[in-house]
């Protein structure tokens, strides 16, 4: 079996690494610490198991589901994020996440996630599954940020730490003028114009660190 890790920091990678090859002791392993590395190592080979970290240099992890459908499409695509579930973890399921998890969770929750999807199903934590069951009996108003596409979102949080639209375009490879296009549409979305109401918000729906 071929896992590929993607998260940037490589103590984290060595930890799931070390749990999975306990479990799985005759898996290959890839290992990424930015999109673009990530992005070469999917095209060049066919993975079972790819676990990623939604923040990432050079871009997001939700960024990269898409890759995993286009060059792996049976994989099983796990999400380990800092972040918390109610915030991430249905987009990520849109986008075609097999399983979200926080890295709190990274131990045994974590191999009973991989078994799982693994197997072709999806794994929701017991305390995601109860938040969805109340939002489906008394469904709330959706918040204005689930109305931001997943490149205008990842937009969204680089304003939030403070960088120009400069340094954004050149850690998502795109041009200035497509970044202050997104950077436009999020503040007509969220109804808020200066980069500081943008962090703010930011913070408060705990969509960055």
């Amino acid at each position: 079996m071929r896992i590929l890790l993607v998260d940037d920091h490589e103590i984290v990678r060595r930890g799931m690494k070390q749990l999975l090859v306990e479990a799985y002791p005759r898996a290959v392993f890839g290992e990424a610490g930015r999109v673009p590395e990530a992005r070469a190592l999917l095209a060049q080979t066919k993975w079972e198991l790819v676990l990623l970290d939604i923040n990432l240099p050079g871009g997001s992890g939700l960024d990269l589901l898409a890759d995993v459908r286009r060059f792996c499409k049976q994989a099983a695509m796990l999400i380990l994020s800092s972040y918390p579930e109610e915030e991430f973890a249905v987009r990520a399921f849109k986008l075609g996440a097999s399983g979200y998890l926080t890295k709190a969770s990274i131990g045994e929750e974590m191999l009973l996630a991989v078994k799982k999807v693994l197997a072709g199903g999806k794994y929701v934590s017991a305390a995601l599954a109860e938040k969805l069951a109340r939002a489906l009996g008394d469904p709330s108003p959706e918040a204005p940020h689930e109305t931001l596409s997943t490149r205008e979102l990842e937009v969204l949080r680089q304003v939030a730490t403070g960088r120009t639209v400069k340094e954004i375009a050149a850690g998502l490879f795109l041009s200035e003028k497509t970044i202050g296009t997104y950077r436009s549409r999020i503040s007509e979305k969220l109804r808020l114009s200066t980069n500081v109401e943008l962090a703010r918000y930011a913070l408060q729906h705990r969509l960055v660190e």
